[in-house]
């Protein structure tokens, strides 16, 4: 019988993995965020706010971290779109 889905190879696979693990990573870096409120957060009650300005260094790294999720996993999605197309 013939396949139909083609044999994934290992750079396939590595990338698959890499992009689940990151589309994981993803959304639990978002939902660690705050809520900035006017937002689907205050719906869910995250529009409890403090009176305290600024934004603390968890915070920032957190952003830092969830940037560099993002770009891994943009990357990882245009890698494997590619790898399909020429077929690697």
């Amino acid at each position: 019988m013939i396949s139909v889905v083609p044999m994934m190879s290992f750079p396939m696979t590595a990338v698959s993995i890499v992009l689940i693990v990151t589309s994981l990573a993803l959304a639990l870096a978002v939902l660690m965020h705050k809520g900035r409120g006017g937002g689907l957060s205050d719906l869910f009650g995250g529009g409890v706010s403090s009176s305290m300005g600024g934004v603390s260094v968890a915070e920032r790294q957190l952003d830092r971290i969830t940037i560099i999720v993002a770009v891994i996993w943009l990357a990882s999605i245009i890698a494997l779109g590619l790898m399909y197309k020429f077929g690697v």
